[in-house]
């Protein structure tokens, strides 16, 4: 039997609190490890308890989520992030995304969404909430930056877009390497090569693109 996924919950609202805990808590496979109601709490404990995924809200008290989510980043990089909000605001998603996020679940949907993004981030996936995924990936957005027209897009290699598709779940060039058996300097080149193709400048350029494309559909 796998083992449990270790999980951390942040939010400022007790009562959101409490409902998160009693969510999770009825999942055989999620363990519940550690909680905080404060931004610098929350950073102090999950570099302490280093869980598999930490659940934040992005407006928390002293430091919000998405700062908190940069701040792990640089020192628990193995920790997966996933942010809880009431914003469904496309430049919070992209802020969120740039920081390192791996999930976006709005609170209104939390009940259905949530412990699918927990899982789904966990194995290196990468989650943004069904009700907004539409708008914030829109095609048009998707293809921005992009040097060619519609109908004449260039020709990706078969390792190109494999190496893309795994930076959009949100594997490490290591993790990509491990995957398909490959080394750590080729994943670059592949990945480097791919975006110029395609006009990919960030890890969120090559997110929208994968979303246009429908890579993700079964994240």
């Amino acid at each position: 039997m796998s083992r449990s996924i270790r999980l951390f919950l942040a939010d400022d609202h007790p009562i959101v609190l409490a409902g998160l805990r009693n969510l999770v808590q009825a999942e055989p496979d999620v363990e519940l490890v550690g909680e905080a109601t404060a931004g610098w709490a929350a950073v102090k404990s999950i570099i302490e308890l280093k869980p598999d995924v930490a659940v934040l809200d992005i407006s928390m008290p002293e430091i919000n989520g998405i700062l908190i989510a940069r701040k792990i980043a640089e020192e628990c990089p193995s920790v997966r992030i996933l942010v809880l909000t009431f914003h469904e605001d496309r430049a919070y998603v992209h802020q969120a995304l740039q920081a390192g996020v791996r999930g976006y679940v709005l609170k209104r949907t939390a009940a259905e969404t949530l412990l699918h993004a927990i899982r789904a981030v966990y194995v290196g996936g990468l989650y943004v909430d069904p009700a907004i995924a539409g708008r914030i990936f829109d095609n048009k957005e998707a293809r921005a930056g992009r040097t060619y027209e519609s109908g004449a897009t260039p020709s990706l290699t078969d390792r190109e877009s494999e190496v893309l598709k795994l930076a959009a779940f949100g594997f490490t060039n290591k993790e990509i390497a491990g995957r398909l058996g490959i080394g750590i300097k080729s994943v670059e080149t592949y990945k480097a090569r791919g975006s110029d193709k395609l006009g990919l400048k960030t890890r969120a350029d090559i997110v929208r693109f994968a979303s246009a494309e429908g890579w993700l559909t079964n994240v």
